[in-house]
């Protein structure tokens, strides 16, 4: 018997995959439905690039509202808390060395993004801190070498 898989996410998390899973089904597939029955008036099937554009279209969105699905049955909605840090917590961090402040939202690794410093509590700085509190101290495992940061606040 396989593993339940669990997918960790925030509330904002789970609310986009259910807003496009809506999409999906109440939009774009309608969309493409219509596109399949309009070429295939076009006439002779064999040779109908639109046809074959508007069957390949419905498979990739049949396909991405298998894995939405699967995502969100297979979900742990996570609220964040501010005694520990946890998916769904924002953290200011304090690198020890260098005493430079980052903040932080910590997040499943579904909804990472480096760029938007959401970072996966499947990361070396997520995995460092997960469970600590305020004014604690931890080391962070990374594939650079290991470095030291304080917890400075969790909301």
């Amino acid at each position: 018997m396989k593993k339940e898989e669990k997918i960790l996410l925030t509330p904002e998390g789970f609310l986009a995959l259910e807003e496009e899973l809506a999409d999906l089904k109440e939009n774009q597939r309608p969309k493409v439905i219509v596109a399949i029955k309009e070429a295939r008036a076009l006439g002779d099937l064999s040779e109908n690039a639109e046809y074959d554009t508007a069957k390949n279209e419905q498979a990739r969105i049949e396909a991405r509202i298998k894995e939405l699905q699967y995502r969100i049955e297979h979900s742990i909605v996570m609220e964040g808390s501010k005694n520990s840090v946890s998916v769904g917590s924002t953290v200011v961090i304090e690198y020890v060395d260098d005493n430079e402040e980052e903040t932080y939202k910590i997040v499943g690794s579904l909804e990472a993004d480096p760029f938007e410093n959401k970072i996966s509590n499947e990361s070396p700085i997520g995995k460092a801190i997960f469970g600590h509190h305020v004014g604690e101290i931890v080391d962070v495992e990374s594939p650079n070498g290991s470095y030291k940061i304080e917890i400075k606040k969790i909301a």
